[in-house]
């Protein structure tokens, strides 16, 4: 019996595929659970619909994503932070601080997507990235001065 698989099965294989599994596999396993429906000519026309959009959607996504990366590698975030000598800040920059400066420029970026590998500590010029979309990073420039 053809199937059309609806999930990533691993000893068959990955979703849109269509496979030759037997009757009673098909029967009591996989269409019972959704894992996969008959290998009919209107299910298979439906399925090449649906991975279209998915591909239209996920190619949108991206496209905007290129577009805030642009935006983002021209900005400038200048933070202004009490320091002590030789520049060392009282407190740290952190992912948190950012977001909020993007939020009042307009950017709509979570805090968890900016990537700081430690809170920054002292005073000058920093370089920071932003995961944007899996497949898209920006970087950012972050210039912390003394108050």
């Amino acid at each position: 019996m053809k199937v059309i698989l609806k999930e990533n099965i691993e000893t068959l294989g990955h979703i849109g595929d269509i496979v030759k599994v037997a009757p009673g596999y098909a029967r009591n396993y996989l269409l019972p659970k959704a894992l996969a429906v008959e290998a009919t000519e209107k299910n298979a026309k439906a399925l090449e619909h649906v991975k279209r959009q998915m591909a239209y959607k996920k190619n949108k996504a991206l496209e905007s994503a290129k577009n805030l990366a642009a935006k983002l590698g021209s900005l400038t975030v200048e933070l202004l932070h009490k320091a002590g000598e030789e520049g060392k800040l009282f407190g740290s920059v952190t992912n948190m601080e950012i977001a909020a400066y993007l939020h009042d420029k307009g950017f709509e970026i979570d805090r968890k997507t900016i990537v700081l590998t430690e809170p920054i500590k002292h005073i000058g010029e920093f370089s920071v990235p932003v995961k944007i979309h899996p497949e898209v990073s920006a970087t950012l420039k972050v210039l912390v001065s003394a108050a």
